[in-house]
């Protein structure tokens, strides 16, 4: 069973970047059709989607959150990594990494999640 986990400060200052890093476990970053997504929640919001990594290192980002979005891996580690520059406090959220499987063409499902972790973002 694939279990993922975030890590990193809960705290980071306006402006600065937000760096989490996914590590997996029992299962490879690299296994085909997998995309290993980052999604938020803010307070009192429902789900925003910031991006993926795919089984194969390609990359695809939330277009309003593009400019500020990186998503990066170390297979040798089995983690991904969200760095999301330029932070605000409507930054602040519940984030989690989670595995997308691709099921068919256009199709996909979610089925696995971190825990998630809270960042809040604040002088």
């Amino acid at each position: 069973q694939v279990q993922l986990l975030e890590s990193g400060p809960g705290l980071v200052k306006p402006s600065q970047t937000l760096s989490l890093t996914c590590t997996v476990s029992g299962g490879s970053i690299t296994t085909d059709y997998y995309y290993w997504s980052w999604i938020r929640q803010p307070p009192g919001k429902g789900l925003d989607w910031i991006g993926w990594i795919a089984y194969g290192g390609n990359t695809f980002y939330s277009p309003p959150l593009k400019s500020r979005t990186e998503i990066s891996r170390d297979t040798s580690k089995n983690q991904f990594t969200l760095h999301l520059s330029s932070v605000a406090p409507e930054d602040t959220a519940v984030y989690y990494c989670a595995r997308l499987a691709a099921t068919g063409w256009g199709q996909w499902a979610l089925d696995a999640w971190g825990q998630g972790t809270l960042v809040t973002v604040s002088s």
